[in-house]
């Protein structure tokens, strides 16, 4: 069976951040990454150079993503407290499949920059919605490491904490 040619870039790095969330960092070669798109392994070398190369544009791809999520929640959440809540919501639902495999893979100055740079934009955005004074970004740190944590180890709803009670309680 031939194997098909013109899989888009897109595909295959959204296979990659798939493959890293779901069996690390040793899933992924040429080999499985062919076989999970149809490619052939020569043709992602050809592109990627590198199996790390592959990887590495795979993640700057995801932190592209995750940065055009953030903006346009950013834009539709309302500047009040219970905006908060919707600015995470739609963040955890529209980039946080790929958000768990970003933030846990830093191993290069430019991925720490881009992960740092975006945990600063977003405590300003939910500071921005607390009231953006020194209280205000305090509260915004905590409920981001709230929210992340609760990202990073799948904890649902269940478990009796609420983000939105946290936030009230900071407020």
């Amino acid at each position: 069976m031939p194997r098909n040619r013109t899989i888009p870039d897109q595909t295959v790095l959204n296979t990659v951040r798939q493959m890293l969330a779901s069996g690390g960092d040793k899933a992924v070669s040429f080999s499985t990454v062919a076989q999970a798109t149809g490619l052939a392994a020569s043709t992602l070398a050809q592109r990627y150079a590198t199996r790390d190369g592959m990887v590495r544009a795979a993640l700057l791809d995801g932190w592209d993503r995750l940065i055009d999520v953030t903006v346009e929640a950013e834009t539709e959440a309302p500047m009040s407290a219970k905006g908060v809540p919707a600015l995470l919501k739609r963040i955890g639902r529209d980039g946080g499949g790929d958000l768990s495999v970003l933030v846990t893979r830093q191993t290069e100055a430019d991925l720490r920059n881009r992960a740092e740079d975006w945990r600063r934009r977003m405590e300003s955005a939910i500071a921005l919605r607390l009231g953006n004074d020194d209280h205000a970004r305090d509260s915004a740190s905590m409920v981001f490491a709230a929210w992340q944590g609760r990202l990073l180890w799948g904890l649902d709803s269940d478990s009796g904490f609420r983000l939105k009670d946290a936030i009230k309680r900071l407020g």
